[in-house]
């Protein structure tokens, strides 16, 4: 049998794939270019690949086409599904729509009055020097003002008109619009009204109608509203994704990884859950492979082809509640993790007075400059400029047929162009080297920033955490980013380069509920809060499926503010409210420096989350089968360029280091899905679960 999971990115798909089939591990054993094949201790393999997320020539779709690799079937045969016993994934099929704006056209049914809040929105100015507004297009194509009123305490000052509103949707039915967003005010508490104008839009014919009540039960019209268009405009597109997925797998279990970083079977996966589906994947890998390795502060820092995320962990998984994405407004918990447009595939550009690093992407089609599809430079090639990436040592997919190197004469000729511009442009000269080094010196900057915020301006110390650094480009600049900001020490799990997808592997379902209560933390609150608790855990127990499960476990939090403030803090659900107090002031004192003891503390809303935790794959131990008097062999000397400078640098194979072997920069260390560069004044460490520890000296 076959487990598979698979993480469908931006640049680059990643397939993690455990299977005691020996008929499949000879045949790819063949292919050891292209497949990485790790023995486990129970008669079971794991098999990692990686393919280009778009090779239109190719194939359509890139995760059915990994499956068919691994079992090794052409594309016309159908997927032999009775081998396959679960696909767990994680897409970005509902993030690039939303960022794209390629959704489905949505119908926002709203109170009458009330048409233009979603626009007029909170008169938020990211840019607060910008003398032109640029508004952010919205992602409803009609609105219906439904002149229907519950006020604040559940009066109802005026019933729906069912027979005006079965009119308008018929009309806007009429023009192709199939998905309907229903938000109306008070409805987080008096849904009535939701209800009855979506048994209408049911009626009618409305493929896909979103219902706020349900999407996001919380008071703030402007936020519910929001997710409640978002998850319309993106489930459709969702919901095709999956089915295009499931036609080819029938009777095959399919989950998705959902933004809260919990898994879900695939006809519950909604448009609202998806938008961190795949970076998700990667904090649960990243967390979960920390932990083995005995690290309990982890920063995590996943540098993909077109993006990087980082995130922070101490003891738990955190979480927001508010967020924007892409221009989105949500209004759910997700993992809370920052993104920035840095990655491998980061356009470089120079605009005639400074270097410029993305936002824009080369993505995978056409790529950096190196992946011969008539690429712009961007920070993949860099690498190659500086010596850090070598085209002997990556996978050969480049090119129409996918079958050629990277190509390392293309990106000198292009930066050499560049040096020369810049030259004349500047009146100062720089070498090819030192122009790539410049441009690399400006995206690491950038993303050290990104880790501050989540940091450091939150009251952490970074010093005593290690990085996690993972993605396929990420153990390019692990150490630049450690010296950045005065981090120690660095993790490297064997399977980093596609650690988002085994990820997937080792995650858990989960099923979340919030409620919104909106009162003063007081000990007569208490029961109404466990009562709300008590409906709330019923309500995501619908939600969970049947698997391997070994524990189960119920997590319970209230997010909470000072009165007359909109930011809250999550903190342990306790019936005792000094020690709910206690927790807030301490976490406020820490993010904020300060407390407020003379005001009331307010709570926003509860949340329960209910933890199924799944059978996950264990990591087997090494051990040193050579003398610890020999030191690792080199497979050759490349020239690297690093501190202002050309260095030679041993490159090592991963696969034949030995347990407790060391390694002093600079260096190379390849991987098949990766490579490692360890800078002058590291070291790198394998230990016995075959971890790379990276040790500043």
């Amino acid at each position: 049998m076959l487990k598979v999971f698979a993480d469908r990115g931006g640049t680059f798909t990643d397939i993690v794939a455990v299977t005691n089939n020996q008929t499949i591990v000879d045949r790819l054993s063949r292919y050891r270019e292209r497949f990485l094949i790790v023995p486990l201790s129970n008669q079971e393999w794991i098999i990692v690949y990686k393919l280009l997320s778009e090779n239109p020539e190719q194939y359509q779709d890139a995760v059915i086409q990994g499956i068919r690799d691994i079992i090794g079937i052409s594309n016309n045969e159908p997927i032999p599904h009775n081998t396959i016993e679960v696909i767990k994934m994680g897409t970005t099929v509902a993030t690039n729509a939303l960022l794209e704006r390629k959704g489905d056209r949505v119908v926002l049914l709203i109170t009458k009055g009330f048409k233009d809040a979603l626009r007029i929105g909170y008169q938020n100015r990211p840019n607060i020097f910008a003398r032109q507004i640029i508004l952010p297009t919205m992602l409803y194509e009609q609105v219906i003002e439904v002149d229907e009123r519950y006020d604040a305490i559940g009066n109802e000052l005026k019933p729906v008109n069912l027979e005006q509103v079965k009119k308008d949707l018929q009309a806007v039915y009429h023009t192709g619009i199939r998905s309907c967003a229903v938000v109306f005010m008070h409805s987080d508490r008096y849904p009535t009204h939701e209800q009855q104008v979506a048994q209408i839009a049911q009626e009618i014919g409305f493929t896909q109608i979103s219902i706020s009540h349900q999407v996001s039960p919380l008071m703030k019209l402007v936020s519910r509203g929001d997710t409640t268009v978002v998850d319309a405009y993106l489930t459709p597109i969702l919901r095709r994704y999956v089915n295009q997925i499931a036609k080819q797998l029938p009777d095959v279990k399919l989950m998705f990884m959902k933004s809260d970083g919990g898994l879900t079977d695939a006809d519950r996966f909604q448009g609202k859950d998806s938008i961190l589906s795949g970076p998700a994947g990667g904090i649960v890998g990243a967390v979960q492979t920390s932990k083995r390795a005995g690290f309990e502060l982890v920063i995590t820092f996943d540098m993909g082809g077109t993006s990087t995320d980082v995130a922070h962990f101490k003891g738990e998984y955190e979480r927001q509640l508010d967020s924007e994405i892409a221009g989105a407004r949500m209004r759910v918990p997700v993992l809370a993790i920052n993104t920035i447009a840095a990655g491998g595939g980061s356009i470089l550009f120079f605009d005639g007075s400074s270097y410029r690093v993305g936002p824009e992407s080369a993505g995978s089609n056409p790529g950096p400059a190196c992946y011969r599809r008539g690429g712009l430079l961007a920070v993949t090639d860099a690498n190659v400029m500086l010596g850090k990436i070598h085209p002997q040592y990556f996978p050969s997919v480049f090119g129409n047929d996918g079958n050629l190197p990277l190509d390392k004469d293309i990106v000198i000729k292009k930066f050499n162009q560049l040096a020369h511009d810049i030259s004349n442009v500047t009146g100062t000269h720089r070498t090819p080297e030192q122009v790539a080094a410049g441009f690399m010196a400006i995206a690491v900057e950038n993303m050290a920033n990104a880790i501050k915020k989540i940091s450091l301006q939150r009251g952490y110390d970074v010093t005593d955490y290690v990085l996690c650094c993972f993605g396929g480009a990420g153990a390019q600049v692990a150490c630049l980013i450690a010296d950045t900001l005065g981090m120690k020490k660095i993790f490297i799990h064997p399977y980093s380069g596609v650690l988002s997808a085994y990820g997937m592997g080792l995650a858990d379902v989960r099923a979340t509920r919030v409620g919104g209560v909106e009162q003063p933390l007081s000990e007569e609150l208490i029961p109404q809060l466990m009562q709300l608790i008590e409906l709330l855990e019923t309500q995501a127990r619908g939600e969970l499926t049947d698997g391997q499960i070994s524990v189960e476990e119920v997590i319970q939090k209230v997010n909470l503010k000072y009165e007359g403030t909109n930011s809250t803090l999550t903190v342990n659900f306790f019936s005792d409210i000094t020690v709910m107090k206690q927790e807030f002031e301490v976490e406020h004192k820490s993010r904020y420096g300060f407390t407020q003891s003379a005001k009331k503390i307010i709570v926003e809303s509860i949340s329960v989350e209910i933890i199924q935790k799944m059978t996950t794959l264990e990591e087997p131990l090494i051990t040193r089968n050579i003398s610890i008097n020999e030191s690792p062999k080199s497979v050759e000397i490349v020239r690297m360029f690093t501190a202002e400078k050309w260095h030679d640098a041993p490159v090592y194979h991963r696969e034949s280091l030995q347990l407790e072997d060391i390694i002093s920069g600079p260096a190379i260390i390849i991987e098949k899905i990766s490579t490692i560069v360890v800078e002058p004044e590291w070291q790198a460490r394998l230990t016995e679960r075959n971890h790379l520890i990276l040790q500043h000296l």
